[in-house]
C-alpha cells in the first residue's frame, strides 16, 4: 500500500479540534504546537489570531514544522453572524470588511488558501436568486482584494441547508458549481471546499458530491455529523468524532470518500493536496481534543488501507 502522503497533505483544523481557540484568543500557540510536533500532520488550518505577537510566533512555528497552512474565515462569520449573501448591503459590506481583515492575517501566517461560506438562506425562498447574486459580488470583491496582496485563492465551502444545521444558501453542490463558474470567469484560482461531514446533511453521497464538483473542488475536509437524533449533543453540523453513536460517518464512509477523491482526480500520486480533519470533542461527554484527534488518525489509517489505488 502506497503512503497516503504521496497523495495528500493530511491536515487538522486547529480551531475545531481545539474549540477554545475559535474566537481568535485562548491557548493558540500551545495547541498549535501539539499539531506541529505531530509528524502525522503535514497541514494545518487556522483562523483569526487577534494578538499580533501570537500571529508572528504561529507563522514561525508553522514554517519551522514544514507544514502547509490554510485559513478558515468561516468561524469569524459564524461566531459574529456575518453573511456574504445577505440582501442588507450594510451588513454584507461589514462581512467583507471583516474578512479582508482576516485575509491580511492569513497572508501574515503564510496560508495557501482562504475559506469562507455563503451565509444563511434568506427567509423568503423567492429571494434565493438575488442572494446568490450578492454572494457572487462578495466573492469577486474578496478575490480582487487577495489578488492585490498575493496569490492566495478564496475558497467557498459548501454547507448544509437544513434548519437544524447551518442552513446555508450554498448549499447543494450543483448550485455551488454554478457560483464557482461565475467567479472563475474573473478569478480562475477560485474553487470549492467539500466536506464529508456535510454530505449526509445535503442528502448527497460522496460520489454525487465529488462527481458533480469536478475540477471546481480545490480543498477537502473529512468529518462526521449527527442528523437522526435531535437529543444528541452533537446534533446538526457539530463535527463529532468518527464512529460516534448515532453519527453518519465511520471508517467505511471515510474510505468511500477517499476512494472518490482519487476517482474524481482531486488526489493524484506525487501531487499531494490538503485533506483536513474537521473533528471536535463533545464537551457534554467530557471528550478531550487529544483523544478525538487520535480517533481521527486511526480512522484515516484504516480507511486508507481499504482504498484501491
Amino acid at each position: 500500500m502506497e503512503s497516503i502522503y504521496r497523495y495528500a497533505d493530511v491536515g487538522l483544523i486547529h480551531f475545531m479540534a481545539y474549540p477554545q481557540c475559535i474566537k481568535g484568543e485562548g491557548p493558540i500557540l500551545e495547541t498549535l504546537r501539539e499539531i506541529a510536533e505531530d509528524p502525522f500532520f503535514t497541514a494545518v488550518e487556522v483562523t483569526r489570531m487577534e494578538d499580533p505577537q501570537v500571529r508572528k510566533e504561529a507563522a514561525k512555528l508553522i514554517k519551522e514544522a514544514g507544514m502547509k497552512a490554510a485559513f478558515g474565515g468561516q468561524p469569524c462569520m459564524l461566531t459574529q453572524k456575518l453573511s456574504l449573501c445577505t440582501l442588507d448591503d450594510a451588513a454584507r459590506k461589514a462581512c467583507i470588511t471583516e474578512l479582508k481583515r482576516c485575509m491580511d492575517m492569513a497572508y501574515e501566517l503564510g496560508c495557501v488558501g482562504f475559506g469562507v461560506l455563503s451565509g444563511p438562506v434568506p427567509d423568503d425562498p423567492s429571494k434565493y436568486g438575488e442572494a446568490t447574486d450578492r454572494l457572487v459580488d462578495s466573492l469577486l470583491e474578496l478575490c480582487a482584494y487577495s489578488a492585490q496582496c498575493g496569490t492566495m485563492p478564496v475558497v467557498l465551502e459548501t454547507f448544509d441547508r437544513v434548519p437544524f444545521g447551518k442552513n446555508a444558501l450554498i448549499g447543494p453542490t450543483k448550485e455551488a458549481v454554478e457560483v464557482s463558474k461565475r467567479v472563475r470567469k474573473e478569478f480562475p484560482s477560485f474553487g470549492l471546499m467539500l466536506d464529508l461531514s456535510h454530505a449526509p446533511l445535503l442528502g448527497e453521497t460522496s460520489a454525487d458530491m465529488l462527481g458533480t464538483a469536478g475540477d471546481h473542488m480545490v480543498h477537502a475536509h473529512i468529518g462526521n455529523c449527527v442528523m437522526r437524533d435531535s437529543s444528541h449533543p452533537a446534533y446538526g453540523d457539530e463535527h463529532p468524532r468518527f464512529g460516534v453513536e448515532g453519527g453518519e460517518n465511520g471508517v467505511a464512509e471515510l474510505a468511500d470518500f477517499m476512494q472518490e477523491l482519487l476517482r474524481c482526480g482531486y488526489l493524484k500520486a506525487g501531487e499531494p493536496r490538503i485533506v483536513s480533519f474537521e473533528v471536535k470533542p463533545i464537551a457534554a461527554w467530557g471528550e478531550t481534543s487529544q483523544v478525538v484527534v487520535a480517533n481521527a488518525k486511526r480512522a484515516l489509517q484504516k480507511a486508507w488501507a481499504q482504498v484501491q489505488l
